[in-house]
Parts: C-alpha cells; sequence; structure tokens
C-alpha cells in the first residue's frame, strides 16, 4: 500500500498590482501568479465587497454593519445567500487589531475562529479552537533593506479547507475600517 503525501500548506499571494486588475479590485494568485480570486466592492453598495473567483462569478459577500461588525454571506444564484458568520472587533488600537469570528449555528462543521495581529504590518493569523490555521505575512526578499507593503503572503495550512472564508476574513482585518 503506497503512502499518501503529506498534506501542504496552500500560499496566495496579494496585491492590488497585478496585471489584470482594475483599479480598487485586490487579487489573490497562486504560487504560478494566476489570479485565482478577486475582491472588489460592490457596484451599487459601497458597505459590500464581493469575492469573485476565476472566472468571475461572486462566490460570497462581505457586509459591513454599523457598529463595527460584518456579516459574511455564501452566494447562490442572483439572490439567494446563505449567512456564514458574523465578525466582530475584540480588540482594536493603532497597532493591533483582535477580531472574533461567530459562526452562523447553521455552519456547524466550521470552527469558532479568532483573529489577531498587526494591520499596519500586513500580519494576522487565524486560530481555530488550539491550532492556526492560516497567517499573513509580508513578502520578504534576501538582502531587501526596504520591505514594500503592496504583497504579502496568505498561507493556510491543511486540515481547512474553506479557503474563501478565510480570505473574506482576511480582508475584514485588513481593508475593513471601524
Amino acid at each position: 500500500m503506497e503512502a499518501e503525501d503529506p498534506p501542504i500548506p496552500v500560499d496566495f499571494f496579494i496585491s492590488r498590482k497585478f496585471a489584470g486588475l482594475s483599479r480598487g479590485e485586490l487579487g489573490l494568485a497562486n504560487s504560478s501568479g494566476n489570479i485565482v480570486y478577486k475582491v472588489k466592492a460592490h457596484p451599487e453598495l459601497r458597505t459590500i465587497k464581493l469575492v469573485l473567483d476565476v472566472a468571475g462569478r461572486p462566490v460570497c459577500s462581505i457586509l459591513q454593519c454599523q457598529g463595527g461588525f460584518w456579516q459574511v454571506f455564501w452566494l447562490h444564484g442572483d439572490d439567494e445567500k446563505d449567512l456564514i458568520c458574523d465578525v466582530k472587533i475584540t480588540r482594536s488600537s493603532f497597532t493591533r487589531r483582535e477580531l472574533e469570528v461567530v459562526m452562523n449555528p447553521g455552519n456547524s462543521d466550521l470552527l469558532p475562529l479568532k483573529i489577531k495581529g498587526f494591520p499596519f504590518q500586513k500580519s494576522c493569523t487565524i486560530y481555530g479552537s488550539d491550532s492556526v490555521i492560516a497567517q499573513t505575512s509580508f513578502m520578504y526578499k534576501l538582502k531587501q533593506i526596504y520591505v514594500r507593503r503592496n504583497k504579502y503572503r496568505l498561507t493556510i495550512f491543511p486540515g481547512f479547507s474553506d479557503h474563501v472564508l478565510l480570505i473574506a476574513l482576511v480582508v475584514i482585518f485588513f481593508y475593513g475600517k471601524k
């Protein structure tokens, strides 16, 4: 019997500077440099951001509500949507931010999540129960004196397959306003 390959982390590279992106869009590329997901503002409502798949179809939406919290929805067709989770700020200062993710009771297979990090440094860690599910970091190069802040990496560790939800949470962490 052959041994299975060990699961490996999945990396997405995040930037607004990828070729083919419109102004205001955020792109997520795989390790080959191909854009896999895009995040853009809703064409009519400024409080909604959409996560689009590679074909340009909306996969989920992020709704900014009053009082410093957000809701994330799966999108099915034109008018159907399912609430995935509510996200609220539990700590926010100039340098540090923490978010708590409260899952919709219908999504019982998803763990409650917490996000902690430093928005200015494009650094955050997403925790589920006792383990690290994903984290972001700058793209460093050897002998690089100045670190550019326009491109960073999202690493999703094995065991959590809902990449779109993690992308939505990273967008809320870095681009959500209080």
